[in-house]
C-alpha cells in the first residue's frame, strides 16, 4: 500500500475529485472505457440474474453512465446514482438509457422498499471510508448507506461492488457494516495472485444467504491465499478457556475494544492491566 498517497480520495472529495476535466477522460480515454466495462461484465455475472430476463438495477456511483451503457446492452433497465454533476453532465451528453440521479450514497438510497432486483457499484465504495468532513463518521455513513440499499432491494437480490481497499482494516470495516444492516455474503478476489489483475468484489445477498461464487484465476492459486472470504452475523467462540466464563475474560475484553474500535468509538489503550481481576476491598 505505499502509493495510498496517489489514491484519489485522499487528493480531494468526491464531488470535487471527478470536477469536468476528470469526467472526459471516462468518455475519451479508450483505456478507462475497455477496463470499466470489463469491471462491470463481472459484477453483473457475480449478481446471477434470471438468463433472458430484463431485470431493474441499480448503479451506485454511476458516473458518466459507462456501467449503464453495458446494463443496456445486456437487455437491462437501470437507475444511476452518482455525486458529482460534472461525471453526470458526462452521462446525459453521452445520451445514457438508464434514469440519473445526484446523490450522496453515504446519506443514503432515497428509493421505495423492494424496488430494484439487484445492485452494482464499480470503484465507489472505498470512497465512504473517508472522512472529507467534520460531521462525517466512516462507520454511521456506510451502515447508513447500507440498511437504506438493504431496504430498496427485493428479497433475493444481490448487491456487487468492485472497490479498490486500502488495507485489511477498511476491508473489515466495510463488511462488518454491510452485516449489520442485514446482508450476508462475503469478498470474491479474482486473480488473488497477480499485482495488477486482482480485483476486489463485495458480493451481497439481501435476504437469503447464496452460495458465494468463486473467484477468477483461482484454479492455479496457492491455498495459503485465499480468493474468497466469507462473513456471518455468528460470534466466534473462545478457545482454551478451560471452564472459565467467556465473557469478562482478557480475551474477552481486547475483542469487544476492538470491535468498538472498528465502529469510530473512543476506547482507552491496552495495557498489561486489560482484563486483570482487581482484588477485593475490605
Amino acid at each position: 500500500m505505499a502509493s495510498s498517497c496517489r489514491r484519489p480520495e485522499h487528493t480531494a472529495p468526491p464531488d470535487v475529485f471527478y470536477n469536468e476535466e476528470e469526467a472526459k477522460k471516462y468518455s475519451q480515454n479508450s483505456r478507462m472505457i475497455e477496463i470499466q466495462t470489463q469491471m462491470s461484465e463481472r459484477a453483473v455475472e457475480l449478481l446471477n440474474l434470471p438468463e433472458g430476463q430484463p431485470s431493474f438495477l441499480l448503479d451506485v456511483g454511476c458516473g458518466s453512465g459507462l456501467s449503464g451503457d453495458y446494463l443496456s446492452e445486456e437487455g437491462h433497465y437501470w437507475v444511476g446514482v452518482d455525486i458529482s454533476t460534472a461525471m453526470l453532465d458526462v452521462a446525459l451528453k453521452r445520451e445514457v438509457e438508464g434514469d440519473l440521479l445526484v446523490g450522496d450514497m453515504g446519506q443514503g438510497m432515497p428509493f421505495r422498499p423492494g424496488t430494484f432486483d439487484g445492485c452494482i457499484s464499480i470503484s465507489a465504495l472505498q470512497w465512504l471510508c473517508n472522512a472529507d468532513k467534520r460531521s462525517h463518521s466512516p462507520p454511521k455513513r456506510l451502515y447508513t448507506f447500507f440498511s437504506t440499499l438493504y431496504g430498496s432491494l427485493s428479497r433475493g437480490a444481490r448487491a456487487v461492488f468492485q472497490l479498490y481497499p486500502e488495507n485489511s482494516e477498511q476491508l473489515e470495516l466495510i463488511t462488518t457494516q454491510a452485516m449489520k444492516a442485514g446482508f450476508s455474503g462475503g469478498m470474491v478476489v479474482d486473480y488473488p495472485n497477480s499485482s495488477k489483475a486482482k480485483k476486489f468484489f463485495l458480493c451481497l445477498f439481501a435476504g437469503v444467504s447464496g452460495v458465494l461464487p468463486k473467484g477468477l484465476g483461482t484454479e492455479t492459486s496457492d491455498k495459503a491465499v485465499p480468493n474468497q472470504v466469507q462473513y456471518s452475523g455468528q460470534r466466534c467462540r473462545f478457545k482454551n478457556m478451560k471452564g472459565k466464563s467467556v465473557k469478562k475474560g482478557r480475551d474477552w475484553i481486547l475483542e469487544k475494544k476492538e470491535r468498538r474500535r472498528r465502529q469510530g468509538r473512543e476506547v482507552r489503550a491496552d495495557t498489561k492491566y486489560t482484563g486483570r481481576k482487581r482484588r477485593p476491598h475490605f
